[in-house]
């Protein structure tokens, strides 16, 4: 176990990052979602850039095309995602989210022929009846609401799909590079047009946004790359726990005992697909 502490921390450091980054999104709600993306990904673009510099990576990569796709792939996912947190609880939002990986299953069967076990396609089914439980039970969860978040999530699985197409013909800091820089250009165009002020500390708020993205981003790595990943990654679902749980202390926000049995479900789903399926890869590579 001693081994697998500091894997196991960074995942926790990684999941925490990124929560403070949804408090701080939640915190100034008032602001447009691209907004929030802008300063979500300018900070993180210029950790990128230095790295690409420093280490001679080359910036504009081998596919730029696929690269690009990507990119508005996941800013489309990331600008829903933002919205959805101004119009529903977020820790139900960030529960929601990742089921990202369960739309990237069904995803990889369509356009890369990967095959899927039934028990893998059974945790979907009960992740998706988890969620018909979270509408049933929380009224601030709208149908609009659940769209939004839903298709993020479609979005996010996507993004999961593409970046398997692209495989090791990138470097991991060019993908992300390409991701933010084009969600800085975009959504600080359109900020132009949806400008509103930030007030006082709300700037520190907003500014630390991409350095905890990259922190968030580094730490994640790190895990996965010295830990087996059925291990590592039912941490990364840390991250709905620590958002629950901050979102109750600072905003009061509450959530029912139906809703938290939902989200849990949601939870234990996405953690039995990831261990099933890095069973079959061991299998496969035995």
């Amino acid at each position: 176990m001693t081994d697998h502490l500091q894997p196991i921390l960074f995942m926790l450091a990684s999941a925490l990052c990124f929560t403070v980054m949804n408090l701080v999104a939640l915190s100034v709600n008032h602001l447009p979602a691209f907004e929030i993306v802008f300063f979500r990904s300018i900070g993180t673009v210029v950790c990128t850039m230095f790295v690409l510099i420093k280490q001679g990576i080359p910036i504009l990569g081998n596919k730029p095309k696929i690269l690009i796709i990507r990119a508005l792939t996941g800013l489309t996912s990331l600008v829903l995602y933002y919205k959805a947190i101004q119009i529903m609880p977020i820790g139900t939002a960030a529960a929601l989210r990742y089921l990202s990986p369960f739309f990237a299953t069904a995803l990889a069967v369509i356009f890369l022929g990967e095959r899927v076990k039934k028990l893998q396609w059974l945790f979907l089914v009960v992740a998706f009846a988890a969620v018909i439980l979270l509408k049933g039970f929380d009224n601030r969860l709208s149908v609009i609401g659940l769209v939004v978040i839903l298709t993020s999530a479609f979005f996010s699985g996507m993004v999961y799909v593409i970046i398997r197409k692209i495989g090791n013909s990138e470097h991991p800091v060019v993908i992300v590079n390409y991701f933010l820089t084009i969600c800085a250009i975009i959504s600080g165009i359109i900020c132009l047009f949806y400008w509103e002020q930030p007030l006082g500390i709300e700037w520190v708020g907003l500014l630390g946004m991409g350095l905890l993205g990259y922190a968030a981003q580094i730490w994640m790595t790190k895990a996965i790359q010295m830990a087996e990943t059925n291990l590592i990654v039912p941490f990364k679902y840390a991250e709905v726990v620590f958002t629950i749980l901050f979102a109750w202390i600072i905003f009061q926000e509450q959530q029912s005992w139906m809703a938290l049995v939902g989200i849990l479900i949601i939870v234990l789903a996405l953690i039995g697909n990831v261990v099933v399926k890095e069973r079959k890869k061991s299998r496969i590579n035995l």
